[in-house]
C-alpha cells in the first residue's frame, strides 16, 4: 500500500483496523460524513447506530469491560461531541480504555463560533486520560496509534481523539506505524524488589491481616495470583465495588463487599486489621467511611499502578507502583523460595473472630404485601446463575441489591459505574456486552427512574438482536435519594416520585416482549420465560417503593457504626 493515497476516513478505519477493532457504536453527523462513507464502503468493521451519544460511550465501555480490549465510539461535533462527556467521564474514572472519536468543525473554522462547533479538548481535558485535536492529516495514523496505546497501557482509560472536517476529506500514503513512543509516559509495570520483599515480610508476620481487592485487579488480570496469594497468606479478602468478581465468592477466604452498603463483617474486618494489602484501588469515601478513623491500627501496603492513587486518600506503609499481577507474581516467587513463618494459629483465631462478626447480617425483609426488590433480585441470582450471566446495573438501590446478593466467581461478569455513579449507564453498557459476547446471557438490572435515562436504546436492541434483559425494578420513587430524604431529610421525599410510562406497552411498542410482575409467584415463570425468549425483553416489577438497602454506614460515620435496619444499629 505503500504510495497510495486515502483519505483521512479511510484512514481512520484503516488505523482501526491494524488496532484490531471489529465493532464501534456511533452516531453520524453532517461532519463526519466522509467517515460514513467510508464505512459504507468497507466490511472490516462493523457500525451500531445508537440513539443517543452518550448510549455510544457507555456502549464502548461495556464492551471494554467484558472483553478487556478497548471501545470506540464515532460521534460528530458540538452537541453530538458534547452528550459524551457524561460516559467519558464515567470511562475515566472507573479506569477503563475507550477511544472516542468525536467530528469538528473546519480548522479555519475553529474558534468562529461556526455552526456546531464545540471546544471538544477543553470540555474533555479533565475528564479523560489525553486527547488530541488532529491538525494535519499525515499526523493521524501517529495520533491514533497513540492514542490506543495510552488508553490501554498504565492505568486504563478514555482517550478523545477530535478530527476537523477537512482533516477528515485530506489525502496523505497510509503507513500505521508499529511503535509508539511518547515522551514522560512511561509507566512502571514492575514493583520495587525490595519493596515487594517489606510487604511480603509484613504480611507473614500479621495478625490480622486484610486484603482488599479493586477494580485494578480485574484491569490487571490478577485474579488468579489474588487467589494464590491469599491463600498461601491465610489472609481474607474484601473487595471494593469495582472489585467484585475478582476474588471468588465461593472462596472461605471471601469477605465479599467493604464499605457503606457492604457486609458488616468486611467493614469490621477492615477496621480491625493490623495489616491492610490494598490492590488497585484508591480508597474513595464510599469503602472508608470517615477517612481520620479509617484502620487506625493497621499498616497499609498499597499496589497501584498509578503513582497519584497511592497515599491519596489513605497514607501507606510500604507503597509498591507497578503492576498488580506482576507484583503478585513476584511475591508468590519469594513466598515459595524463602517459605516464611505465617503465624497459621494467629491467622486461625483472626478468621475465628470474623466468623463471629458474620451473624450479625442486614434485615432482609419489609413490612408489606408487596414485592421485594431483594427477593426479586435473589431469585434472579439463583434462576439464571447456571448461564454464568454478564450482569450489567444502572446506579441506585438495585445496584447495592445486586452486588450483596449475587455471587460472582469470575472478573467480567459485573459492570457497573462505580466512581462516577452514572444513571442510565447500565443499559447501553449491556448492549455493548452483547455486542462483544453475542452467545452470553446479559441481564440489566435497572431502577424506574434509571431505566429512563438510555430507555430509547430498546431500538437499539431490537436493530441489532442485543438479547439483554431488562429487569426494572419498579419502586415508583428514585430510590436511593429517598432512602436518605427517609433517614437525613426528616422524610421530607422532596422531587423523588417518579412516574414513568407503561413499560409493558412500551416494550411493545418497539416489538420486544414485556411482562408485568407484581406477585411473588410471577417472578420465576417471568424469569424463565425471558431466559427462554432469547432476544431483547423488559420485566417490570412493581415492588415495595420504601424498602431500604442495608447494610448502611451514614456518609462520615465510620465503617464500625453500620445500620442494619430502620431500628438496629450496631
Amino acid at each position: 500500500m505503500t504510495g497510495q493515497m486515502f483519505s483521512g476516513a479511510e484512514i481512520l478505519l484503516k488505523s482501526l483496523a491494524e488496532e484490531g477493532v471489529k465493532e464501534i457504536f456511533g452516531y453520524p453527523g453532517g461532519v463526519i460524513l466522509t467517515v460514513y462513507e467510508a464505512l459504507y464502503n468497507q466490511k472490516e468493521v462493523k457500525h451500531y447506530l445508537v440513539r443517543h451519544e452518550q448510549a455510544a460511550i457507555h456502549a464502548a465501555e461495556g464492551y471494554a469491560r467484558v472483553t478487556g480490549k478497548p471501545g470506540v465510539a464515532l460521534v460528530t461535533s458540538g452537541p453530538g461531541a458534547c452528550n459524551t462527556v457524561t460516559g467519558i467521564a464515567n470511562a475515566y474514572y472507573d479506569g477503563y480504555p475507550i477511544v472516542v472519536f468525536t467530528g469538528q468543525v473546519g480548522l479555519n473554522q475553529i474558534g468562529n463560533d461556526a455552526f456546531q462547533e464545540a471546544d471538544v479538548v477543553g470540555i474533555t481535558r479533565s475528564c479523560c486520560k489525553h486527547n488530541y485535536l488532529v491538525k494535519d492529516v499525515k499526523d493521524l495514523q501517529r495520533v491514533i496509534k497513540e492514542a490506543f496505546h495510552i488508553a490501554t497501557t498504565g492505568k486504563p482509560g478514555p482517550v478523545v481523539v477530535d478530527l476537523p472536517k477537512d482533516i477528515l476529506s485530506q489525502k496523505t500514503v497510509f503507513d500505521y506505524p508499529k511503535t509508539v513512543k511518547l515522551a514522560g509516559y512511561n509507566p512502571n509495570y514492575k514493583g520495587h524488589p525490595i519493596q515487594i520483599a517489606k510487604a511480603l515480610q509484613t504480611l507473614s508476620e500479621a495478625h490480622r491481616p486484610i486484603i482488599i481487592s479493586g477494580g485494578g485487579v480485574l484491569t490487571s488480570g490478577a485474579h488468579q495470583e489474588l487467589l494464590k496469594i491469599a491463600e498461601m497468606l491465610k489472609a481474607p479478602v474484601a473487595h471494593t465495588l469495582m472489585g467484585t468478581g475478582t476474588f471468588p465468592s465461593n472462596s472461605p477466604l471471601d469477605l465479599g463487599m467493604l464499605g457503606m452498603h457492604g457486609s458488616f463483617w468486611a467493614n469490621h474486618a477492615v477496621s480491625h486489621a493490623d495489616v491492610i494489602f490494598a490492590l488497585g484501588t484508591r480508597f474513595n469515601d464510599r469503602i472508608t467511611g470517615c477517612l481520620s478513623r479509617f484502620a487506625r491500627d493497621a499498616r497499609v501496603i498499597h499496589v497501584d499502578i498509578d503513582p497519584c492513587s497511592i497515599s491519596k486518600n489513605v497514607k501507606s506503609d510500604i507503597p509498591i507502583v507497578g503492576d498488580i499481577k506482576n507484583v503478585l507474581v513476584n511475591m508468590i516467587e519469594q513466598f515459595e523460595k524463602t517459605k516464611p513463618n505465617i503465624y497459621e494459629a494467629d491467622k486461625e483465631k483472626w478468621l475465628g473472630e470474623i466468623a463471629a462478626w458474620r451473624e450479625k447480617r442486614a434485615e432482609r425483609k419489609i413490612n408489606s404485601d408487596k414485592l421485594s426488590a431483594q427477593v426479586v433480585i435473589q431469585k434472579l441470582y439463583e434462576m439464571t446463575k447456571e448461564y454464568n450471566p454478564i450482569v450489567c446495573t444502572e446506579v441506585g438501590q438495585h445496584q447495592m441489591w445486586t452486588a450483596q446478593l449475587f455471587k460472582f466467581n469470575q472478573p467480567r461478569k459485573f459492570v457497573t459505574s462505580g466512581g462516577l455513579g452514572t444513571m442510565g449507564f447500565g443499559f447501553p453498557a449491556a448492549m455493548g456486552a452483547c455486542a462483544a459476547k453475542p452467545d452470553s446471557l446479559v441481564l440489566n438490572i435497572a431502577g424506574d427512574g434509571s431505566i429512563q435515562m438510555n430507555i430509547q436504546e430498546l431500538a437499539t436492541c431490537m436493530d441489532y438482536g442485543f438479547k439483554v434483559i431488562n429487569c426494572v425494578i419498579d419502586n415508583g420513587y428514585l430510590g436511593m435519594v429517598r432512602q436518605w430524604q427517609e433517614k437525613l431529610f426528616n422524610k421530607h421525599y422532596s422531587e423523588t416520585k417518579i412516574s414513568h410510562p407503561d413499560f409493558v406497552k412500551l416494550a411493545e411498542a418497539y416489538g420486544m416482549l414485556g411482562i408485568l410482575v407484581q406477585k411473588e409467584e410471577e417472578i420465576e415463570p417471568a424469569i424463565r420465560k425471558a431466559i427462554e425468549a432469547k432476544s431483547p425483553v423488559l420485566i417490570d416489577f412493581v415492588t415495595e417503593p420504601t424498602e431500604m438497602v442495608y447494610p448502611w454506614v451514614l456518609a462520615g460515620e465510620p465503617l464500625t457504626k453500620v445500620l442494619l435496619s430502620n431500628e438496629c444499629s450496631v
